[in-house]
């Protein structure tokens, strides 16, 4: 149903998913509300602030691989890449969920 018109093409599963969803949410009480534009533009530079984190994260990762030899080393740097690479996503997300 487009612009209060109905249409006579199947939807798909994709349309159908949508509708539940924001059945469900209105029975939540979720109010979805319209990003606006200079929301979007915080958005992006969240996003691009945070990809460089993490592409600056994931340098300095591998530079660090190459010294080591020892694999317990290895593996604690490993562990130390993912953690890092968790709080950034988060830290992002958070973010923008707040400027929503």
């Amino acid at each position: 149903m487009e612009d209060g018109k109905v249409s006579d093409e199947p939807k798909s599963a994709v349309e159908l998913a949508m509708e539940r969803l924001r059945a469900k949410d209105l029975e939540a009480g979720i109010e979805a509300k319209p990003v606006t534009e200079e929301q979007r533009a915080a958005i992006a530079e969240v996003r691009q602030i945070y990809e460089a984190r993490l592409a600056e994260a994931e340098i300095l990762h591998r530079s660090k691989l190459r010294g080591s030899q020892d694999p317990g080393e290895r593996e604690t740097l490993e562990e130390q890449y993912r953690r890092d690479r968790d709080r950034l996503t988060s830290d992002r997300d958070s973010k923008i969920e707040k400027l929503r």
